[in-house]
């Protein structure tokens, strides 16, 4: 079976050219749907082969609870028909991501031991703009085992500042 993210690639490019200048809007729907489509008990019951794509668009929607622009509605019927509900969380990545590539943010997974208040996250991401040279859109994952200090992720780099990886570097160069 081919991977969520080759069978989601072709979806996100044709939806961020069918978008044009409303891919930004349309993003906050997109990452809306996916939301709702990750639910468990939908899955299975849209995986029901006695199941119709209208009904599982009818509920997608109705728990969604918001009216949906045309081209959103348009796009999960897509999705559907062709039976890629479950790539949909992967589909709104990727399309969130070459949103955020044309008006040049990138997305930065900040990784903490502790949480951190909106105050030093303003700070933190000010920080990180300058050392990686680009506008950035953070989310912050609370990981424990990391003892203290933060792990950045940005694209394909890491800033790992954690006292987990001080300790790792100690220790190899202890046993060295």
């Amino acid at each position: 079976m081919a991977e969520i993210a080759t069978i989601a690639r072709p979806y996100a490019e044709a939806l961020f050219k069918a978008a044009g200048e409303q891919a930004a809007a349309l993003a906050a729907e997109v990452a809306a749907l996916s939301e709702v489509a990750s639910e468990p008990q939908l899955r299975q019951f849209a995986d029901n082969p006695r199941t119709t794509a209208d009904q599982v668009q009818e509920i997608v929607l109705s728990v969604l609870g918001r009216p949906v622009s045309a081209q959103a509605a348009n796009f999960l019927r897509t999705v559907l028909d062709n039976g890629r509900l479950a790539a949909l969380g992967e589909i709104a990545a990727q399309f969130q991501a070459l949103v955020n590539a044309r008006s040049g943010i990138s997305q930065a997974r900040i990784e903490s031991a502790y949480p951190i208040d909106p105050g030093q996250l303003a700070e933190v991401v000010v920080t990180l703009e300058q050392r990686f040279g680009r506008k950035l859109e953070a989310s912050v994952v609370v990981r424990p085992e990391l003892i203290g200090g933060i792990r950045v992720v940005v694209g394909d780099e890491v800033l790992d500042t954690s006292v987990k990886a001080r300790l790792e570097q100690m220790k190899v160069a202890l046993t060295a």
